[in-house]
């Protein structure tokens, strides 16, 4: 099953400090499902489905499930975690086979939560994306100065309206140059603030006050509500730490509802590896790097055993296709090593990071300058365009083709802007 058995505690112990254990993890979670919901998907009863639909959605989801997000109908909600998680490379294939109108599946739905807590620092990313803010922040990726591979193409089903996907194209692109101007309405209000607040701060590195802060001067009665949402946000970081110090107990009992599941339905699902006191940090990376070398060459070695029996030759269409394919992985990592060249010895910027105005030719704090936000934003700009020269390039060799194609017939390009 790709797990290593661990020793187990006392039995008392361990019925005491699992509800604990799941009480803590609950807390960090958007919605806080109660510990009962964990115990009724564990035995797969259908009242844990909706709940666990639910939460997957809010945790999954990169924006506050606020507002239209969630309204969504159960279903929407069920399909959405599905695409996700399959996205995400979710390895279990009967959490697709559940139906979409979210009342099945508990068990399923415990797994792919435990999945997504064993990738990463789950509760941590949760607590970082909803923390109260108190600065006027702007978040920046690292992946900025990164570029990434162009999007797969995906294959229309039947004919399509060019009419159509030109209203879309104008509707997006209006709604672009709303955003635009909505984000630079914003940054002249965010500049005003900060200037007629410039020496009102107590900590002389910032020296000017937030919206937030501003907002407080106005309303004093809002900072009863600040005070709620501090409260709240201390209690979820409490309850954070007492997770982590609860941890081994929830993946001692992840490993009986992985026992519960039948062998033709549980694929090989690695948990986390625990480390024990005399092991250390670096054994047990290189035991977790080799097992997953290992199980990489092994589904290679069966895709392109697979590949081949459905290519069925070696003639000039196969090599023509595979050339092509060389020289387009080529260009993609000619590409990765002109960017990562470029940026070699150079901190990525990452967020989020406060907005703090400074004078001209005055030295500033620690921090990230707008100059390397804006060199970084280029980086990702210059990326995006070649991308798209490449993409257009592609669409008027498929245009000339099908122009040669259907001689009879005239073709008017679009005019160029």
């Amino acid at each position: 099953m790709g797990r290593r058995r661990r020793r187990r505690p006392d039995p008392a112990d361990a019925a005491r400090a699992l509800p604990e254990a799941i009480a803590a993890l609950s807390r960090t979670l958007p919605a806080a499902p109660s510990p009962e919901i964990f115990r009724r998907a564990k035995f797969d009863r259908p009242e844990a489905a909706p709940a666990l639909w639910r939460l997957l959605f809010r945790v999954l989801s990169p924006l506050p499930a606020d507002g239209a997000l969630a309204s969504l109908a159960l279903e929407a909600q069920a399909r959405w975690v599905k695409s996700a998680l399959r996205s995400q490379g979710y390895p279990r294939r009967a959490l697709v086979q559940l139906p979409d109108e979210g009342s099945q599946g508990g068990r399923e739905l415990l797994l792919a939560l435990a999945w997504l807590l064993a990738r990463g620092p789950l509760p941590e990313r949760l607590l970082t994306q909803s923390h109260v803010r108190l600065g006027d922040e702007m978040p920046v990726c690292e992946a900025l100065a990164s570029p990434g591979l162009p999007a797969p193409g995906v294959e229309a089903e039947g004919c399509v309206d060019i009419r159509h996907l030109q209203w879309l194209t104008g509707k997006l692109r209006l709604r672009w140059r709303n955003l635009m101007a909505g984000q630079q309405e914003q940054c002249a209000l965010l500049g005003k603030i900060h200037s007629y607040t410039r020496g009102c701060h107590s900590d002389r590195s910032l020296g000017h006050l937030s919206v937030t802060e501003t907002e407080l001067l106005r309303d004093p009665e809002g900072g009863r509500q600040l005070l709620q949402l501090l409260e709240t946000e201390n209690a979820r970081l409490e309850a954070a730490l007492e997770w982590r110090r609860r941890e081994l107990v929830f993946w001692q009992w992840m490993d009986t509802v992985l026992d519960a599941c039948s062998p033709e339905d549980s694929p090989p699902m690695f948990l986390p590896r625990i480390p024990e006191p005399e092991a250390g940090v670096a054994g047990l990376l290189a035991r977790e790097l080799q097992a997953l070398q290992e199980e990489l060459r092994e589904a290679a070695e069966a895709r392109r055993a697979a590949w081949q029996a459905t290519v069925g030759g070696h003639g000039p269409e196969w090599r023509a296709a595979r050339r092509a394919l060389q020289a387009a992985v080529a260009q993609d990592l000619a590409a990765l090593q002109r960017s990562w060249e470029q940026d070699e010895g150079r901190a990525r910027p990452h967020g989020p990071h406060r907005l703090v105005r400074t004078e001209a030719r005055v030295p500033g704090g620690p921090g990230l300058r707008a100059a390397e936000v804006t060199e970084a934003l280029r980086a990702r700009e210059a990326c995006l365009e070649a991308v798209l020269c490449q993409l257009q390039g592609q669409c008027r060799q498929e245009l000339a083709r099908l122009a040669g194609a259907r001689p009879g017939l005239i073709w008017v390009p679009p005019p160029t802007r």
